[in-house]
């Protein structure tokens, strides 16, 4: 039996009657895989029809042509035609075409880069908000004035030629070698010279000027102290800030650290010009108790600060007359360091315990 093929297009050609049709010998001989046949070729001439898969039991229909629908060629129901490559020519054998490529892939990147953008414009904005108010109003960032001073940036004096610094390895007993009037703290922004301190244009202090700090009765027995205990030079500093604060700042160099050890101007048995007794000063002794162990020292309460030993002392209450008197001693080496601040009612404890340390600073 014999069937008659018709096609379309400008290049058709009949199908030959007389010899059987690939399928036939498909379905004789199945294969393992079927191969399409392409599209261009199914046109001008009869493409066999690709072997029958292993186990498929319906034959899938033909995809219509636009214009003209050709006659199927009568195929057994067990060979399935699968779907052939896309063509640009219309095709009885043409499977439909391929869906639309995945965008998904697409669609998440889209995604991201919204997210970057608005990730972006919200950090921007969070920074602008830490950066525009006032750093009071953010938890964590509050600085509010605790009354400490603004001072000109420390810097040591220069060394003579080969000479140690006061805590190297090949310094055992500390001595300063430099300049002493450049280990002297400057006085703070605002603040005005305070005449007290009698200082000539070299800073050096006299004895007897020195001694004025010191009760009349104690002048006496401190100055043969001094003359029999190696002191070598005095220098000093005096300052009165805007608040009424007034602070005098001694240095005291001595022949060794021996020396410095053996003075007994400055500790709580000192008798100073119009104080009633010393004690230690308890917010310096708080500190220090609460954070001796602290690797920062950027506290007012350590003990030993870049290895200047620190005592810290106040007027005992009631106090004589309307001043209160507070009194830091920096023993480093050979030089004995004193803070003495005054100031109507109470001396403010920051700026205080801020000056000792950057006096001790000077000295390490």
């Amino acid at each position: 039996m014999s069937s008659e093929q018709t096609t379309t297009g400008p290049e058709a050609e009949p199908a030959p009657s007389s010899e059987p049709t690939p399928a036939a010998e498909a379905v004789a001989e199945p294969a393992p895989a079927a191969e399409p046949a392409p599209a261009a070729e199914a046109v001008t001439e009869p493409a066999p029809l690709p072997e029958p898969a292993p186990s498929p039991d319906v034959a899938p229909e033909p995809a219509p042509s636009p214009d003209v629908a050709p006659e199927p060629v009568p195929v057994p129901e067990t060979v399935p035609v699968p779907a052939a490559a896309p063509s640009s020519e219309a095709s009885p054998w043409a499977a439909p075409p391929a869906p639309p490529k995945d965008r998904r892939a697409l669609r998440a990147a889209l995604r991201w880069t919204a997210a970057v953008a608005v990730f972006a414009a919200v950090g921007a904005g969070v920074a602008y908000g830490i950066t525009v108010p006032e750093r009071t109003d953010i938890p964590g960032l509050s600085t509010e004035g605790d009354g400490r001073w603004t001072f000109p940036q420390l810097s040591q004096p220069a060394l003579p030629a080969g000479a140690p610094l006061p805590q190297g390895p090949d310094n055992k007993d500390g001595t300063h070698y430099a300049q002493l009037t450049g280990l002297l703290l400057p006085a703070p922004q605002g603040a005005k010279a305070d005449d007290a301190v009698k200082a000539d244009k070299d800073g050096t202090v006299p004895v007897d000027s020195f001694l004025e700090e010191y009760a009349p009765e104690a002048r006496e027995k401190l100055k043969t102290s001094l003359e029999w205990d190696g002191l070598r030079q005095i220098v000093g500093r005096g300052w009165t800030t805007p608040d009424g604060t007034r602070t005098h700042v001694y240095l005291l160099r001595f022949h060794s650290s021996g020396f410095v050890d053996a003075f007994k101007g400055c500790d709580t048995n000192a008798q100073l010009n119009g104080v009633s007794a010393l004690d230690l000063d308890d917010v310096w002794s708080k500190a220090k108790n609460t954070q001796m162990n602290s690797t920062t020292l950027d506290f007012p309460g350590a003990a030993n600060f870049d290895g200047t030993d620190l005592s810290v002392y106040q007027e005992m209450k009631p106090v004589t007359g309307e001043e209160q008197t507070k009194v830091g001693c920096l023993r480093t080496g050979d030089v004995l360091g004193m803070v003495i601040q005054s100031r109507k009612g109470d001396v403010a404890p920051v700026p205080f315990h801020q000056t000792v340390i950057m006096q001790s600073q000077l000295l390490g």
